[in-house]
Order: structure tokens, then sequence, then C-alpha cells
């Protein structure tokens, strides 16, 4: 990871099967993240929008290396996730 001291941010709804699913890897592999409900958070909700053209496609995941995911596969986050702790 780029700074281990530095958060991966996760934008997402609770309603979402998506964020639900991404939530799901992170928390069964044990990697810590900053959880955005956008529902809940108008400037995040903002932000979601303009990293995605528009739409408020959850999750959007920034991490730390300053790359973004968004509604990533199980597979893609896993291999992201796996490049991150190798350093």
């Amino acid at each position: 990871m780029t700074d281990p001291t530095a958060a991966i941010i996760m934008y997402g709804t609770t309603w979402c099967f998506d964020s639900r699913r991404a939530r799901r890897v992170f928390d069964e592999l044990e990697i810590p993240y900053e959880w955005i409900d956008i529902d809940k958070d108008s400037d995040a909700r903002q932000y979601v929008e303009e990293v995605n053209h528009g739409f408020r496609s959850v999750p959007t995941i920034i991490f730390p290396d300053g790359s973004i995911l968004v509604e990533p596969s199980n597979e893609v986050l896993r291999e992201k996730l796996a490049e991150l702790t190798r350093g």
C-alpha cells in the first residue's frame, strides 16, 4: 500500500446489493475502510456523480494510491486489495 495509514474510502448505499457485496469482501479480508453513505451525505453523493459522469454508481471505492474502482466484481476487488497489501 502506498501509505499504510491512508484510508480506503467506499462510497455506497445501504440498499445497494453491490455496495453490500463489496463491504463483505473488505470485512472477510479484514481490510479497514471508511464507509460513506451517499444517501446521508450530499457532498459525497455529488462527488460520486462527478467521478461517474453524472451517475450515482456505487460502490465507488477510492484507494490510497489514487486509483478508483466503480462497481467492481468480487474478483477485481480481491485482486486490487491483494495488490495493495503486497506493497
